[in-house]
């Protein structure tokens, strides 16, 4: 769809600003909108697991705390891209900037001494396990004297 019909004449310096701007279908591709991303958790006999579906990002773009029973998962990250024309000027300059904070109450059954954390493949996996004594223990059989 045509908004504006443009005219090299009238606009040459704008020109390939105005062909991007409205004939271009990912205008809003880095808006810097924050979202919110997806998390699964998982309940095993030895703890917990957190993951975050979070593509594109760097280890270093996450900071996880452990605040008394409260885990806060937070990241920032931030990207700029230029052109420039043959003197120097620009024809476009693009940044972005993203941030998201989650945060999750623990149970006082977890250990929070051994809690670890790994990113791979845009997932940040959270490994959170229970304290010894909450373990389920396996069946004993007792004998009689």
């Amino acid at each position: 769809m045509t908004l504006v019909r443009k005219n090299s004449s009238f606009f040459p310096a704008f020109s390939s600003m105005f062909d991007d701007f409205v004939n271009n279908e990912r205008i809003f591709k880095n808006t810097g909108i924050a979202q919110v991303p997806a998390a699964n958790i998982k309940e095993t006999e030895d703890g917990f697991v957190v993951e975050l579906a979070a593509p594109g990002k760097q280890k270093g773009d996450f900071k996880i705390e452990l605040n008394h029973n409260i885990l806060n998962i937070s990241s920032e990250s931030k990207a700029e891209s230029e052109e420039k024309d043959e003197k120097g000027r620009y024809t476009r300059k693009e940044f972005s900037y993203s941030s998201f904070q989650r945060s999750f109450v623990l149970p006082s059954s977890v250990d929070a001494e051994k809690i670890t954390a790994n990113y791979e493949n845009g997932i940040l996996s959270i490994g959170i396990p229970k304290k010894e004594e909450v373990k389920k223990k396996p069946v004993r059989n007792i004998e009689i004297a």
